[in-house]
């Protein structure tokens, strides 16, 4: 039998594209050249596969034009399309964006470290390789201070409890029934902002 390219489904979703060069009494001999999540990778993945079957055989002289004719073809861009857009309606829908007042440097890095969980500078080789221009180290640096101020948490923080539908109530530190220093002597409860003095633990 010739060899051929066939398409399979993988238990992701994704469609791997593969070269059968024999089957016989059940046994296949084949070649997986990679896994697709759109349909524009998985015809990148077919050519690759016919120009791994062509390899090494001549061409007929039909006295065509052959400008352009022959070399591997050039993949001008990748990006994980799917998965960045999934990731970035979640971030919006937790109110992240509008928490963090549409900083596109800072919804980067958070998703970039939810793909791959990295330093702050291996970061950017995660966005290039999703397919996102990535900023500058330099940037990052500059807003790295932003980031770290109790008041940017803070607004993360009510994105958090509004999404959770706590509404108002707030996490304080309240006294419990151990003695000074002690692991019960602070207890974390909560509030209303009409409250003026702590809840007791066990009280509710």
């Amino acid at each position: 039998m010739s060899p051929y390219v066939r398409t399979v489904k993988t238990s992701s979703g994704a469609t791997a594209v593969q070269i059968v060069y024999s089957s016989r009494r059940g046994s296949r001999d084949i070649e997986h050249l990679g896994s697709a999540h759109s349909g524009a990778e998985v015809e990148l993945l077919k050519a690759a596969a016919r120009q791994r079957l062509a390899a090494g055989q001549g061409e007929l002289d039909l006295g065509l034009d052959t400008a352009g004719r022959g070399g591997p073809l050039p993949i001008r861009s990748s990006r994980m399309a799917h998965l960045w857009d999934a990731l970035a309606h979640a971030y919006r829908v937790l109110g992240f964006d509008e928490a963090a007042g549409g900083d596109a440097v800072f919804a980067q890095l958070v998703l970039a470290r939810i793909i791959e969980p990295s330093s702050k500078l291996d970061s950017a080789r995660v966005l290039e390789e999703t397919g996102i221009s990535a900023p500058s180290y330099r940037t990052l640096l500059r807003r790295l201070p932003v980031y770290a101020k109790q008041a940017w948490r803070q607004r993360l923080s009510v994105a958090c409890t509004g999404h959770a539908g706590l509404g108002p109530a707030r996490l304080m530190r309240g006294m419990g029934s151990g003695s000074r220093g002690s692991p019960r002597s602070a207890a974390w409860t909560r509030r209303s902002p009409s409250a003026c003095s702590p809840t007791p633990p066990g009280s509710r």
